[in-house]
């Protein structure tokens, strides 16, 4: 069974840091670009990241770059956010999610939306 879990999740304060993890199973981790994408309250899903398949291509939505950086280690089979600077607009639901090949923001958006799994809540507040 394929499964990615989100981790690391939690209230921090305005300027502060998080790390987010996602953990898979159940298919060729190291095959796969994984992305995080984020849903705030009453808003539709935003992409947020994406790493290739060794880790050398990573990409940042311009709202976060600068301050998150995304990582990968394939022998855990595990991706990474490192969230710094965080501020109230970062609040949301943070997902990830894979795609064999690599696709642009809007059609992973429409490619992911309704396929979602539990994810992982970062509030952002003082």
């Amino acid at each position: 069974e394929v499964q990615l879990v989100e981790s690391g999740g939690g209230l921090v304060q305005p300027g502060g840091s998080l790390r987010l993890s996602c953990a898979a199973s159940g298919f060729t981790f190291k095959s796969y670009w994984i992305y995080w994408v984020r849903q705030a309250p009453g808003k539709g899903l935003d992409w947020v990241s994406g790493i290739s398949q060794q880790g050398i291509g990573t990409y940042y939505a311009d709202s976060v770059k600068g301050r998150f950086t995304i990582s990968r280690d394939n022998a855990k089979n595990t991706v990474y956010l490192q969230m710094n600077s965080l501020n109230p607009d970062d609040t949301a639901v943070y997902y990830c999610v894979r795609t064999l090949n690599y696709l642009r923001p809007s059609a992973l958006i429409t490619q992911v939306a309704g396929t979602l799994g539990q994810g992982t809540q970062v509030t952002v507040s003082s």
